[in-house]
């Protein structure tokens, strides 16, 4: 039974070892088509994948290598100082601070009334000058005409002298010509008066002949005076001549400083007129400073302003400061790396936290220098320990015409512009 047992049980496994082997067997091949099977779809897989990886990182590579983005920027405006150009008293402020205003709005006026005082002072001075100007312009060619006609009669006058001197002259010669005629008729005279005496004493001749002589010697003597005094009163006439020439002289010589008295005379006339020049700039310079007691608005914009009535403000004094909103740009520090592809005219957006609204603009100009440079003590790198960093350049970025609308960006503002390159 159990040779039976054991035979039955033998031959029992026998089928189920050999079914066994064939399911192993049939199992391996299966996995073995499985395995070439998913050798085959595996490359098939692969190549998409790859294709659209590689496509991912140019997609990616290429988007963030379009535009470049900084958060290292503000909003910038030039602010208008306003100042007082004339000092004086502040009796007025027509704005408020944070006050809108448009431009040519009067902001400050200052008391005006020692300005009007000082504006009619200096139109009094012009037209004295004026009058006086009128005056000398008017003297000059009367000047003139007297200066020539003067000249003129004081040479008349010389030549008149110098004729009266040589009149007198020979006016002298004759007298002297007389007399000396005079005295030798004279010695004739009393040689003949001592000849005759003699002959009367001797009875040579009659009295009456002696008498003649006598009459004749004293006639001549008179004569030889007569000649004399006429040669004295020559001579007199001669040094008279002499005098008139002299003034005569004096006179051409005081006529021919005429041209200097008119050249004198036209320096006045030309000094009132510059005068005339003066008053009118001092006057237009009061006209001026009276303007000067009302202060507008430079530009459009809001106010900041440190005025208030009943101040006292000198000259060049700063009184409020006018924002104007309307001309803001904005400043974006840029990485010198993110500056390859970046040049003016290129597009814009503006993100702005304040209000969450994205503004459009483009890239006016680029900054000559990093900003370190313009500081006040620049850094300097020839140290011996240098360690390349990147730098930041100053963008200006402009905002589009009609942008900024709404007057939502105010300088000083923290915004992100993006760049977007062509």
């Amino acid at each position: 039974m159990a040779n039976e047992n054991h035979q039955s049980s033998t031959g029992g496994q026998e089928p189920a070892s050999a079914s066994g082997k064939e399911q192993i067997a049939v199992s391996r091949r299966a996995r073995l088509r499985r395995y070439s099977r998913s050798k085959l779809r595996r490359p098939v897989v692969l190549v998409p994948l790859a294709l659209l990886v590689i496509a991912g990182a140019i997609l990616v590579w290429r988007y963030f290598g379009s535009h470049a983005s900084t958060d290292d920027a503000q909003v910038d405006v030039h602010l208008y100082p306003v100042s007082a150009r004339i000092s004086g008293y502040v009796n007025r402020v027509n704005v408020d601070d944070n006050q809108y205003v448009q431009q040519g709005t009067c902001l400050v006026e200052i008391d005006p009334r020692d300005y009007e005082v000082a504006v009619d002072k200096a139109q009094a001075d012009l037209e004295s000058a004026q009058a006086t100007a009128k005056s000398l312009n008017i003297t000059v060619p009367i000047t003139s005409v007297n200066t020539s006609s003067q000249l003129r009669f004081a040479a008349s006058d010389v030549e008149t002298a110098d004729a009266g001197i040589v009149a007198a002259e020979k006016q002298l010669d004759a007298a002297h010509a007389k007399l000396e005629q005079a005295e030798a008729n004279n010695v004739k005279a009393q040689d003949d008066l001592q000849r005759y005496k003699l002959l009367v004493e001797k009875q040579n001749v009659s009295e009456q002949v002696y008498d003649q002589a006598l009459a004749t010697a004293r006639a001549s003597t008179a004569a030889v005076d007569g000649a004399r005094a006429d040669e004295l009163a020559a001579q007199q006439a001669v040094r008279q001549a002499k005098g008139r020439r002299t003034q005569a002289e004096a006179n051409h010589r005081a006529a021919q400083t005429g041209p200097q008295q008119v050249a004198s005379t036209n320096a006045r006339a030309l000094a009132a007129l510059a005068d005339v020049q003066q008053k009118r700039a001092a006057l237009e310079q009061a006209q001026l400073n009276l303007q000067y007691t009302k202060i507008f608005a430079p530009v459009s914009g809001v106010v900041n302003k440190t005025v208030v009535v009943g101040l006292n403000v000198q000259q060049g004094q700063q009184l409020l400061t006018v924002v104007p909103l309307e001309e803001v740009w904005v400043t974006a520090n840029f990485k010198e790396t993110q500056l390859k592809g970046m040049k003016p005219g290129q597009p814009a957006i503006i993100d702005v936290d304040f209000n969450g609204h994205r503004y459009k603009g483009h890239v006016d100009s680029i900054a000559g220098a990093t900003g370190p440079l313009f500081s006040l003590l620049p850094p300097e790198n020839a140290t011996g320990n240098f360690v390349k960093i990147v730098q930041r350049i100053p963008v200006k970025i402009i905002l589009d015409p009609g942008e900024n609308r709404d007057l939502g960006l105010r300088p000083g503002m923290n915004v992100v512009p993006t760049v977007y390159f062509q």
